[in-house]
């Protein structure tokens, strides 16, 4: 064409010219092979994401799977604290090597990188979506059947980043039992359904408390609405944490893997059944 000015974004025609969309997606460390993607995601934050990060990353090592965990909560990590980890992940001529948990599970989170833990991370969100794609470019994640990421919470930069660099083959949402945690919630699961990524399930945190005498569950923050939830989104799986102060403390002393419980049972043999794709440099 004659008059063409080669910007496609202001031109209506269709011929051999026209720019094709550009995937965004970034590529992995070229000593990475990563089988599947799970995004661990919450509307707002203080629901337990990260519990259920690591007891889903647990639960799938126990199955014999390589399993590694992305830490993309760059301004609150706390993945490494429920693991106990206290050796800072090393760089070589290659690049970052993740820090390995007691049973064999590989993490990368930003404060296996800081001087001291408690130091704050004051970065504009360009700075920490930057942070986020380095983690999968950069660190050098070996064999992995599973890698699971520990979301930030919301709907912001950094979540968006993730789900257009990465490629997330699945998400699983983290919810409380409060209605206004619930509505906040489903802007995240309408997000995940804008980027085209599915949503394999949705955890209620903090669901009930189990009496130790008559094992009566009391839901102490309201009714339950997880399985409502997850039947009008077509979410296929749905599962109640609850207050447990054994799972609590062994957060806190970092012995997250030696936790007992099957609430999660059902949620992590349908990740693991996930079709799985080789991604590679």
């Amino acid at each position: 064409m004659n008059e063409c000015t080669h910007d496609c974004n202001t031109c209506g025609e269709s011929c051999t010219s026209r720019t094709q969309p550009q995937s965004l997606l970034e590529q992995p460390h070229a000593m990475s092979h990563v089988k599947k993607v799970v995004a661990v995601c919450s509307g707002k934050g203080g629901v337990g994401k990260s519990i259920v990060t690591a007891l889903l990353a647990v639960l799938a090592q126990r199955q014999g799977l390589k399993v590694g965990i992305l830490d993309a909560d760059i301004t609150g990590p706390s993945i490494p604290r429920a693991f106990g980890l206290t050796d800072k992940a090393m760089g070589t001529d290659d690049g970052i090597l993740p820090v390995r948990t007691k049973t064999g599970i590989d993490v990368m989170s930003l404060n296996l990188l800081l001087e001291n833990t408690t130091d704050p991370v004051v970065w504009r969100g360009p700075v920490i979506a930057g942070a986020v794609k380095q983690f999968w470019t950069d660190v050098i994640w070996g064999e992995k059947d599973i890698l699971f990421i520990d979301m930030p919470p919301g709907t912001g930069d950094v979540v968006l980043t993730v789900f257009q660099s990465l490629p997330v083959d699945a998400a699983v949402l983290v919810t409380t039992p409060q209605e206004l945690v619930g509505m906040i919630v489903e802007k995240a699961l309408k997000m995940a359904g804008m980027m085209n990524i599915p949503t394999i399930g949705l955890v209620e945190n903090m669901s009930y408390v189990l009496c130790p005498d008559c094992k009566t569950k009391v839901e102490v923050f309201g009714q339950s609405n997880v399985d409502a939830l997850a039947q009008t989104y077509t979410i296929p799986h749905a599962a109640r944490l609850p207050i447990d102060p054994k799972l609590s403390s062994g957060v806190d002393k970092g012995m997250i893997e030696l936790f007992t419980g099957d609430w999660l049972d059902g949620l992590i043999d349908a990740i693991v059944d996930l079709p799985a794709k080789e991604i590679e440099a």
